[in-house]
């Protein structure tokens, strides 16, 4: 299949600051499941929305749990806050912690964000909501874990960042990505009390537009989780192919998971599946975008890659 490569690149930057948001509070309630023979209705994101919009119930078909997860023996609660891969993927990775580790769980991603717009203190130049930052909702919620996943929003989208760009002063915007990464940790701290949730810094997948950025990115997220006894986890590794963690595909080989989920490995032919469609480098939903942004409603496996990662990271540190 030709990949309109140009193109792709074209949408995907249209697309960098589309994500979903939360409704009149975070999802917190047990989704309806979805029958496996019915598609739920469309969704995903679309780029330029300023105003939060609330997300949607809709929730992506998912294949049933593992057949033998290791149950913990305490319920943890998780706390998921994000951009647009974290509203993607919001639905499927509440049910997979429910499913194999009881969690009680709660999302709260929002639109084109990035860590800034998580803390307290930002005011209107910020695209969440006081009730829904991140110290705000440990404060309410008293998590186990607080599952952080950002692109790192690099193209002046997001107010908070003051204008600060990858591209016209990549120095400044590495700095200012370390400091609210380390901002954000003291913030969620302050919030808990003595007893704090853990953080999950998330590690992302490869950037074909400027590879370098993620992998600075990524580093990031490594020091500071080594700085302040975070939990990582490389939800990125699972859409990379296995020699070139940080080289952009489309395709990579189907997992011995996806060839048993037929509907996981897209091309059972070729032994290979999808993780982008062709207008779409960033996002790993296989269905169109539309206007208002919502969880993705059809089976994608890079969103079941992702939250597989994010599930195992934090039921090894549940156990």
């Amino acid at each position: 299949m030709r990949k309109p490569w140009i193109v792709g690149v074209l949408v995907g930057l249209l697309l960098l600051g589309a994500c979903g948001d939360p409704s009149s509070g975070p999802e917190a309630a047990h989704p309806a499941r979805s029958d496996p023979g019915t598609s739920p209705s469309s969704a995903s994101e679309a780029h330029g929305a300023r105003e939060a919009s609330p997300s949607s119930t809709t929730q992506q078909q998912r294949p049933p749990a593992s057949s033998s997860p290791e149950v913990p023996t305490k319920r943890p609660t998780v706390l998921y806050l994000g951009d647009s891969l974290a509203m993607e993927n919001q639905k499927v990775l509440g049910g997979l912690l429910r499913d194999e580790l009881r969690a009680r769980y709660t999302s709260a991603p929002y639109s084109g964000t990035t860590l800034c717009d998580y803390l307290e203190g930002t005011g209107q130049d910020s695209l969440v909501p006081a009730k829904d930052k991140a110290a705000a909702l440990v404060r309410a919620l008293r998590p186990d874990f607080v599952v952080l996943q950002f692109w790192g929003n690099a193209w002046g989208y997001t107010p908070c960042m003051d204008g600060i760009t990858h591209d016209k002063a990549r120095a400044r915007y590495f700095a200012r990505y370390a400091a609210d990464a380390k901002k954000l940790t003291a913030q969620i701290a302050d919030a808990s009390g003595a007893h704090g949730p853990k953080v999950v810094w998330v590690l992302q997948g490869p950037d074909p537009i400027t590879p370098d950025r993620i992998r600075r990115v990524n580093a990031i997220y490594e020091r500071q989780a080594d700085a302040s006894g975070a939990l990582l986890a490389d939800a990125g590794k699972a859409v990379s192919p296995a020699t070139a963690r940080y080289t952009w595909t489309q395709y990579l080989p189907c997992t011995a998971y996806e060839r048993d989920h037929s509907a996981y490995c897209t091309r059972p032919g070729s032994g290979r599946t999808a993780l982008h469609r062709d207008d779409d480098y960033l996002h790993f939903c296989l269905a169109p975008t539309t206007e208002k942004p919502k969880p993705c409603p059809v089976r994608s496996p890079g969103i079941m890659r992702i939250t597989r990662a994010i599930t195992e990271a934090v039921a090894s540190a549940t156990n």
